[in-house]
């Protein structure tokens, strides 16, 4: 008979570097209905070295690539090690953990997350539950987004489920499957204008509030070939350096402007998302709306006026911040349990599966992949 609790923590990494999201989570399953509550929760700010190697690492040959990869191990799994001591936290089934994306390429068969060493568990002493992209990118998927199982398990009471981090992505129910996808930069793109402004963050989009929609620049965002695909697709940072960024730079606009402009684009490709903006205004239903996007007030409103009929909910603080980290939780418990973490109805792969590396600490730290 399968275990009933697991006492977890769940690691989460997002491209928009706010930091390492760490969540101490509580599962019970009880005749296979989840439930779930957050416990101590944490997030580990990077200093400025790790925030400047992250955001250049994506040009980085392959053996700095490597050497990147044993420090991030060495420092993520020096952070989980702190947490369990700082809340004493005892009797962990698993430490499950997303590591941090620097390469993401699926259509090559590139998908990089580094921290997912196997020295990870050994640091923290604990079993580790990692690596859960890498599989999918092997079975033909995109890797990417794992999320929605989670809101297909633990939120089935929203009819949409939104992320707003670096990258915003949606999950939803469409004939009794789950559909999801990435949408568009979100954060990864705002915080690389506020950094300019010498802000770390768009403080409730305080600043793109003041600036003025360039049609011109709007207009080439909403063109870019990346939105005309269907699902299953996913994005990486390679997006917003290679294709997004060159075109707003070739305006000659202010930084409020850009901000103000790429704000408007946020929010007609998570309307377009859900559908064309015409038959947009007649969809109903409820939108759950988390991650560090959700604390911007003028993309709400934004994004409000273009699906004016369905509820947005934005959840309790601890929600919000630490959903990512709970639902990389559960993909570890779902491993553990030898159940189906991976949707191929949302990553494109050839079947649904069970995926992730485990490393134990105390043995020779095998590598166990069904």
């Amino acid at each position: 008979m399968q275990q009933q609790k697991y006492n977890v923590i769940g690691v989460m990494s997002g491209t928009s570097l706010d930091g390492i999201d760490l969540a101490h989570i509580l599962f019970t399953i009880i005749d296979n209905f989840w439930t779930f509550e957050i416990l101590e929760s944490e997030t580990v700010q990077y200093n400025q070295d790790w925030i400047s190697e992250l955001k250049k690492a994506v040009d980085f040959s392959t053996n700095e690539l490597k050497i990147l990869n044993t420090n991030y191990t060495e420092l993520l799994g020096t952070v989980i090690f702190d947490f369990i001591k700082k809340y004493k936290i005892s009797n962990l089934d698993a430490v499950c953990s997303h590591g941090h994306t620097i390469l993401h390429q699926p259509q090559k068969g590139i998908t990089l997350q580094i921290g997912n060493l196997p020295k990870i568990a050994s640091i923290c002493k604990q079993t580790v539950v990692c690596n859960f992209r890498i599989q999918d990118v092997l079975l033909g998927g995109q890797g990417a987004p794992l999320v929605p199982i989670g809101d297909q398990i633990l939120f089935s009471e929203y009819d949409y489920c939104l992320n707003l981090g670096g990258f915003s992505n949606i999950s939803f129910e469409s004939n009794k499957i789950r559909i999801a996808f990435d949408i568009s930069p979100v954060n990864t793109v705002l915080n690389y204008y506020s950094n300019k402004l010498g802000l770390e963050y768009d403080d409730k989009g305080q600043v793109s509030r003041s600036g003025k929609i360039n049609e011109t620049l709007l207009k080439e965002l909403n063109t870019i070939d990346f939105y005309k695909l269907s699902f299953p697709k996913s994005l990486g940072f390679e997006f917003v350096k290679g294709i997004v960024l060159p075109i707003i730079e070739n305006h000659s606009i202010s930084i409020e402007d850009k901000m103000r402009t790429f704000t408007e684009h946020i929010a007609q490709q998570i309307a377009l998302a859900l559908d064309s903006f015409e038959s947009c205004n007649d969809k109903k239903g409820k939108l759950l709306v988390t991650g560090g996007g959700a604390y911007n007030d003028f993309l709400i409103e934004r994004t409000q006026y273009y699906i004016p009929k369905i509820a947005i909910v934005i959840p309790d603080s601890k929600l919000l911040e630490y959903k990512e980290a709970l639902i990389f939780a559960l993909l570890g418990v779902l491993k553990l349990r030898n159940e189906i973490n991976v949707l191929s109805s949302v990553t494109g792969s050839n079947k649904d599966h069970c995926s992730g590396y485990v490393y134990n600490s105390d043995e020779d730290l095998d590598l166990k992949l069904n």
